[in-house]
C-alpha cells in the first residue's frame, strides 16, 4: 500500500518554488501544534471538529473523455428564454430538431439533450469533440449536402457530447465551430477547409448513420468509437467497380436519347459517345486538370457521334444522341444544393455553388459548340427543329426514364438497398410530368416544378423512414426532368448564329433547372408540415420561420 502511494506521488508534477508561500515556516524549524493553529485563522468554510474530511484525488481525465464543464444530462439551459416563454424539449428526428434550433434565436433554444456517453468518462475533451464535429461536417459538405443540413449535423454531434453553447458555421469551402463554456469564459474555435469533393452517397449514408447513433438516447458511443467508425467510413471502398460506372454512364445516355425520341441505333451511338466521354474525363482527372476542362472533354464525344450520324445521312434522329450525352453531364446535384442554400438563407454558399454550376455549364457548352462548328465545316447542317419533334411513346419513355434513374443512382455510388426505391421515385416523377405537360398541355416549367416537388416530398419522407440523407432519394430521381433538350436546342441555334433564339432557349433551360431545384426544396419543406415536432411551441416555430424575412 505504501509503495502504491509513493509511486502515485512520484508520478505527479511537484510544486514549483513560486507555489510556496512567502510566510511558510523554513525547513528545519520546529513549530508547536498550538502555535500553528493560532497563526492560521479559522475559515468559515472549515470542517467542524469531530467530522472527518475525505481526501479526493483529482481526476486528470482523458483527451477523449466527455467534457465536464456541462453535463448534458443535468446542465442548465445555455440561455434563459424571455419571461413567459415555455422552454421545452424536442422529441423528433435529429435533423428536424437541430434544424429548428438553428433557426431559433440563441436565447430561446431548448435545453441541451442528454449526452449518450458513459458517466465514468470525465475530464476536458472540448478540442477532440470540436475536431470530430468538423470532420463529420467535412464529409457531409464534400458529399453535396446543403449548408443547413451540415450545420444541423455538426450541432447534433456537439450537443450530444455536452457542448451546448456552440455555434457551427458552414460556407462553400470552410467549416468552423465556436464553443463557449460559460458566459465568463473565453470561447474556443476551430475550423477546417474542404479541398476535395466527391460524389459517394454510400459514404454519405454511413456518416448519417454515425450521427444518428451519436444523437440516439439509447446508444452509447465514446469519442474513441466515433473516431474509429469515422476512419472506417473514410477507408470504405466504393460499392461499384470502375467498369460498372462507365457502363452506367453509357446506359444513362442511351436511355436519355430514347426518352427524347431516339431509336435503337441512336441508343447505341449515345451510349458509345458517353462511354468515350467518361473515359476522357477520367483521364483528365488523373492528370490533375480542373473539373471545368473535364466537362469540356466529356461533352465532345457525344456531340461527335451526333455529327457523325448526321454526316452519314442515316434516317435517324441524330440530335437525340447529343441530347442523351448532355443528360449525363448536367450538374443537377450542384444546382439543387445551390438553390436550397439560397432558400434557407445561406446566401454566400448559394452564390458559390451557383457560380460552380455556371462554370460547369459553360464547360459543357464549349465542348458541344466546338464539335458543332467543326461539323459545320464538313457540311453537317444541324436542324434545330428536329429537337422539338419528339414522338410521344408513353410506355417506352416511362421505361427509359426508370433506366435513366437506375443508372444515375449507380453513378452516384448509392447503396444497393436504395437504388430500387429511387428508381420508382423517378418513374413517378416522369409520369406526373408527362401527364401535366403532354396530356394536360401545361407549360414545361410549372409541370417540372410539380413533378420535382413530389420527388422532394417522397425523398424527405423516405429519408426520415430510413434515418438517412435525402440526397440519395432526390438527385437520381430528377434525372429525367433535366433540361437536356432545351440546352441542346439553344446550342444548335447559337451554332447557326441565331443568338437571340439560342439565348432564349438557354434561358428556358435555366428556368427549368431552377424549377427543379425550387420544387425539390418546396416538397421537402411540405413534408415537414406533416411531421409534427412534439413539445415545440408555436412561438418558437414562428420565430424560426421569420429567420430570413428581413425584420
Amino acid at each position: 500500500m505504501a509503495e502504491g502511494e509513493a509511486s502515485g506521488t512520484e508520478d505527479r508534477k511537484p510544486k514549483s518554488d513560486e507555489a510556496h508561500s512567502a510566510f511558510s515556516v523554513p525547513q528545519g524549524v520546529g513549530v508547536e501544534p498550538e502555535a500553528a493553529e493560532e497563526d492560521q485563522p479559522t475559515s468559515e468554510f472549515a470542517v467542524p471538529d469531530g467530522l472527518a474530511s475525505v481526501a479526493v484525488e483529482p481526476d486528470e481525465g482523458s483527451a477523449f473523455a466527455t467534457p465536464h464543464t456541462y453535463s448534458a444530462a443535468h446542465s442548465p439551459p445555455a440561455y434563459t428564454g424571455p419571461p413567459g416563454f415555455p422552454v421545452s424539449r424536442l422529441e423528433s428526428p435529429w435533423q428536424d430538431r437541430m434544424r429548428t434550433m438553428l433557426r431559433m434565436p440563441v436565447d430561446i433554444r431548448p435545453v441541451p439533450e442528454p449526452a449518450q456517453k458513459p458517466a465514468a468518462e470525465t475530464g476536458p475533451a472540448v478540442g477532440r469533440v470540436l475536431d470530430l464535429t468538423l470532420r463529420i461536417g467535412e464529409l457531409l459538405l464534400a458529399g453535396g449536402e446543403g449548408a443547413e443540413d451540415v450545420e444541423a449535423a455538426m450541432f447534433a454531434v456537439a450537443r450530444s457530447y455536452g457542448l451546448d453553447r456552440c455555434e457551427p458555421t458552414v460556407t462553400f469551402t470552410m467549416l468552423s465551430i465556436t464553443y463557449q463554456p460559460s458566459l465568463m469564459d473565453d470561447p474556443v474555435s476551430a475550423n477546417r477547409t474542404v479541398r476535395r469533393r466527391g460524389t459517394d452517397y454510400n459514404r454519405l449514408s454511413a456518416v448519417f448513420r454515425l450521427v444518428n447513433d451519436i444523437s440516439a438516447h439509447e446508444v452509447d458511443i465514446s469519442l474513441e468509437d466515433a473516431y474509429r467508425r469515422l476512419a472506417e467510413i473514410r477507408r470504405n471502398r466504393h460499392p461499384y467497380p470502375g467498369w460498372m460506372l462507365t457502363a452506367a454512364a453509357g446506359l444513362l445516355a442511351g436511355a436519355a436519347s430514347t426518352l427524347v425520341g431516339g431509336g435503337v441505333l441512336v441508343f447505341f451511338a449515345a451510349a458509345l459517345g458517353a462511354v468515350l466521354g467518361d473515359r476522357l474525363a477520367w483521364f483528365c482527372a488523373g492528370r490533375g486538370l480542373p473539373e471545368f476542362y473535364q466537362f469540356v472533354v466529356a461533352a465532345m464525344p457525344p456531340a461527335a457521334m451526333g455529327v457523325a450520324l448526321k454526316l452519314t445521312e442515316f434516317d435517324v434522329l441524330s440530335s437525340a444522341v447529343i441530347t442523351g450525352g448532355l443528360f449525363a453531364l448536367l450538374p443537377g446535384r450542384a444546382l439543387v444544393a445551390a438553390v436550397q442554400d439560397g432558400l434557407t438563407g445561406y446566401y454566400i454558399t448559394a452564390s458559390a455553388r451557383l457560380l460552380e454550376v455556371m462554370y460547369l455549364f459553360i464547360g459543357i457548352i464549349m465542348g458541344v459548340l466546338v464539335v458543332l462548328y467543326i461539323g459545320l465545316q464538313f457540311g453537317s447542317s444541324p436542324q434545330p427543329e428536329d429537337v422539338l419533334q419528339i414522338t410521344q411513346r408513353p410506355l417506352i419513355q416511362i421505361a427509359a426514364s426508370m433506366v435513366l434513374v437506375f443508372t444515375f443512382a449507380i453513378l452516384l455510388q448509392q447503396e444497393r438497398s436504395t437504388v430500387l426505391i429511387v428508381t420508382l421515385n423517378g418513374g413517378v416523377a416522369w409520369v406526373v410530368y408527362g401527364a401535366l405537360h403532354h396530356a394536360g398541355n401545361i407549360p414545361s416549367v410549372p409541370s417540372t416544378a410539380i413533378a420535382a416537388g413530389l420527388v422532394g416530398l417522397f425523398a424527405q419522407l423516405l429519408s426520415r423512414h430510413r434515418l438517412s440523407s435525402a440526397l440519395p432519394f432526390v438527385t437520381a430521381a430528377i434525372g429525367p426532368l433535366l433540361p437536356g433538350s432545351a440546352t441542346y436546342y439553344g446550342l444548335l441555334l447559337i451554332a447557326e448564329n441565331r443568338l437571340n433564339e439560342g439565348l432564349g432557349s438557354l434561358t428556358n433551360a435555366v428556368a427549368i433547372a431552377l424549377a427543379i431545384a425550387i420544387g425539390v426544396n418546396l416538397g421537402s419543406e411540405m413534408s415537414r408540415l406533416f411531421m409534427r415536432i412534439p413539445g415545440a411551441a408555436s412561438a418558437a416555430k414562428r420565430r424560426a420561420a421569420k429567420r430570413t424575412r428581413g425584420f
